[in-house]
Order: C-alpha cells, then structure tokens, then sequence
C-alpha cells in the first residue's frame, strides 16, 4: 500500500537486554513499542550461556512475538532484538535482523539503525577478498567486517569494524560475554541506556525503557561504545571527540511522543516548533487545524500561543491495514480519504490553519487541502512546522530523491499553487532551532544534522549510487555466491 501521508519513512527500531530472566519476552514488549519506526518485519536473538536462538518474522512485533510458543523457542537471559523499515535492501525475510554470525572469538548478533555511507566500496573490498554475502543489507557489513577482524577479542574486532564504517548508526549486538551498544561518532541515531533491578537495557529510545519499567539513565554518547557485562557497563570513546550532531528529525517527526530527547518529551519539543510557527504567523484565521496525528502537538503549540481555536478538522480512521487497498484500483483511487476525512461541522465557513509537521511531496497536502475546501472551508492557510525539505537523506532515513522533493524543485508560491492552499508558510531554520533549545543555528559547526533544510551533511557520503543502490548491492551479492 502506497504511502498516504508521503512522509519521510522511519528508521529502524533496536533493543537488548542482559541478564534479565525472560529476556526474549522483555525484547518483544520493547520492540512493540518502538513498532512506529518499522513495520516491515522484526526479530529477535537470545543467548542462554551455550548456544545463540534466533527467529525472524515478516510484519508486526504484535503478530509474531506474542504466544509463549513463539517465545520458547527462544530461551536465554540475553537477547537483542530489531524492527525492520528497509532503507538499504530488499524486503525479504534474509534481511531481517538481528543478522548472527560465527567468528573464530565466538557467535556474535548484530541488529543496526541507520545506514552506511561507504557500504558499497566496502562490500566490493570484502567480495574481492573472498566473503560470501547472503543479504542485500549494508548490516552485513558490519558482520562481515567483524568476522574477518584479526584481533583476539572479540570488543577489539568490534572497534576494527567501527573504524571501517561512515555513516549514521546504532548498534546493538550481543556476544558470549556481553551486550554492546554502539553510537556513531556525530550521534545522528538515537541510543539510550536504561536499567531493569540488575539488568541493563539499550533501546533505540526511553519509551522502549517504560513499557518494561526500566529507568532511563542517560544517552549513548557520540562515538562511544559501551559494554555491559556481569551486571557491569563499561564506556570505551574510541574515536577522537566531536560535538554530537543528532538528527532533527527525531525531534520533529520519528520519535514517540512521550519519549525523551534532550531531558524533553519528543511532544514538548513539537508543541515548541508550533509555537514558534505561530510567532512567524502573519495570517488571520479561526480555527487551528491538525493533520493527525503528525500535526497535532505543533498544532496545538500554534493555537495557544495565539489563543485561537483547536479543533480536530479532520478525523484519522487508525485501522487502516497496510494491504487493504490492494485488491481495487478504484478503492485505491479513494486515496486519502480512506486514512483521513473532514469534520465537516468544524471547519464549515471557517477560515482554516491547516498545521503539519512536515511536506514532502506535496501529494498529500494536496488531496487534505482540497478535502476541506469541497467540505465547506472558507480558506485553507498551510503552516508547516519544520523548514523546507531540500535534500535527500543518506543515513539510515527513506527520503525521495532530490528530484521528488518539492521544496527542492519549486518556489514558495509555487507549492501553494500545486497543493491548492491559500497561503503557505514553513517554519524557518533558525524558528526550529530556537523551538528545540538553541538561540540560533550555529554556521560554523550545527548542533543538529539538518542536511535536509540546509544540504550540510555531517558525513560525506562515500558510495554516490542513489536510487541504484540495492541494485547494486544485489550484484554484489550475486558476484559473492558465484
């Protein structure tokens, strides 16, 4: 099913657990709490002090992960476990992960957030050198790199890996001794540290830390790897050190809203980004209007600091199956209105601010506004709470290519005329930051990785294949099985 919203697709989701009895089932309530930032498939490896278990599914945590059949095949005190939306790779049940692999230090589990700059020229290295690559996913990678390390211990092949590999990234893995999370040097994917009684927990945010009942202490630092073993964590900084750069979009749009970013909720920091759209307001209205869901903590921000009107415009049917459209190309036809219709009795003879956190493509903004309008709306202002989105993504986040982009192609007033709107206002770069807790953006050093608004990405990418790249990976992967 196509995408309605044209977003930009989430990541993907990691968890691990030591030490905890039913640790299998722990991972299971974590990853289902971070089911937002991947749908496709999900997995999860245990170790129970012999032997490594694995099961991988296609769709939801919920589904797959939730009878004690499924979790008995999955015995141990250790697990780590992933959800999978593919950015590098095909869909199919080989690249799900966690990805396991048997090195001459010991099994090791990998599961991974984010995506691998250089991916390409080091999966052609590692081809020439001999290594047989099952996956089309930049992952496998990291493993292969792993096992092919000549260090003795295993933590040393794992730090010989990380020097190889650029991009944005969180890792979860688990070996014999113990559980390891790694965050990349800029900190663009997010990684917490929380704790269960004698436990230790990584997850991809806190909200996977509260539906188990574990205590967030504190972030993954930029560059740094920590290792937890005998009820221990230990902290290892590698890299020389750098200002992290975390990526804005976990503040505007990936993270839940009740999760922590920077001693915040994700929903205070999106009620802050309505709140400076409405100080950059020049237009009179009366009523506020959300794009649920993804709108409505900047909505709201918007309507109170102006002291307008709230209200719920347009109502979201949140049983929308992700194949329930496939069988008719007349039901597909319907569009959006099969996730969203108006609430006629609210926005009838009204002039209307229309709030959303981002735009994309344009395609949606374009049906919701015409929604409204043949629905009675006076006016439609759009108001989008995050600057134009200019550039495509290459660490770890499904973006359009450049070409797709409509802020990348178009004017101002030229998306208003193709979305229909009234007038259109985007959030400026300097509003956003302010909104997130920083008087200004920095120029000679971002606080933020916001190359979607500005085309300044933090880390060069090595591989410059774009909308090629699986194509390229699956050759690469068939030149390695022949």
């Amino acid at each position: 099913m196509k995408n309605f919203n044209s977003k930009l697709k989430e990541e993907c989701g990691v968890f691990g657990i030591s030490n905890a009895k039913d640790a299998s089932a722990l991972t299971a309530l974590g990853l289902h709490a971070l089911q937002h930032r991947g749908q496709e498939g999900c997995g999860i490896v245990t170790f129970d002090g012999k032997q490594y278990y694995s099961e991988k599914r296609f769709g939801l945590v919920g589904d797959n992960f939730n009878k004690e059949k499924v979790l008995n095949k999955l015995p141990g005190n250790h697990a780590i476990g992933h959800n999978r939306y593919s950015t590098t790779g095909e869909n199919t049940l080989r690249n799900i992960q966690p990805f396991f692999a048997d090195t001459n230090a010991g099994g090791i589990g990998v599961a991974h957030n984010g995506n691998l700059t250089n991916s390409i020229s080091l999966r052609k290295k590692l081809v020439e050198e001999g290594a047989i690559f099952y996956t089309t996913s930049d992952t496998e990678t990291i493993v292969q790199l792993i096992a092919k390390s000549k260090r003795i211990k295993t933590i040393d092949k794992i730090v010989d890996a990380i020097f190889q590999i650029q991009g944005g990234y969180a890792l979860v893995m688990l070996t014999q001794n113990c559980l390891v999370g790694v965050r990349d040097p800029f900190g663009i994917r997010p990684l917490v540290i929380g704790k269960l009684k004698n436990s230790y927990v990584l997850a991809s945010e806190t909200c996977a830390l509260d539906i188990i009942g574990a205590k967030f202490l504190r972030e993954v630092d930029n560059g740094e790897i920590v290792l937890i073993e005998n009820d221990e964590i230990k902290s290892i900084k590698p890299f020389p050190p750098r200002k992290k750069r975390p990526c804005v979009f976990e503040y505007i749009y990936f993270a839940r809203p009740d999760s922590i970013l920077d001693n915040k909720t994700a929903y205070e920091h999106r009620k802050n980004l309505g709140v400076e759209l409405a100080k950059e307001n020049n237009t009179e209205a009366d009523i506020i209007v959300p794009v649920p869901d993804s709108g409505n903590a900047a909505a709201l921000g918007f309507a109170q600091y102006l002291r307008k009107n709230f209200e719920l415009g347009i109502v979201r049917n949140h049983y929308v199956g992700r194949t329930f459209i496939e069988p008719s190309q007349k039901i597909r036809s319907l569009g959006v209105k099969l996730k969203l219709n108006a609430n006629q009795s609210a926005i009838k003879n009204k002039k209307i601010i229309l709030v959303d956190d981002s735009l994309v493509r344009g395609t949606t903004s374009h049906k919701i506004v015409k929604m409204l309008y043949d629905s009675g709306a006076k006016e439609v202002h759009v108001k989008i709470a995050c600057p134009e989105i200019k550039f495509p993504d290459f660490y770890g986040v499904d973006t359009p290519t450049k070409k797709e982009l409509l802020a990348a192609n178009k004017t101002n007033d030229e998306i208003c005329k193709y979305i229909g709107a009234k007038s259109l206002k985007f959030l400026s770069v300097n509003g956003m930051y302010r909104a997130i807790g920083f008087e200004t953006r920095n120029e000679n050093y971002p606080q933020l990785t916001d190359h979607y608004f500005t085309g300044d990405y933090p880390v060069k990418p090595i591989d410059d294949l774009g909308d090629n790249k699986i194509t390229q990976l699956s050759l690469l992967n068939t030149a390695s099985n022949n």
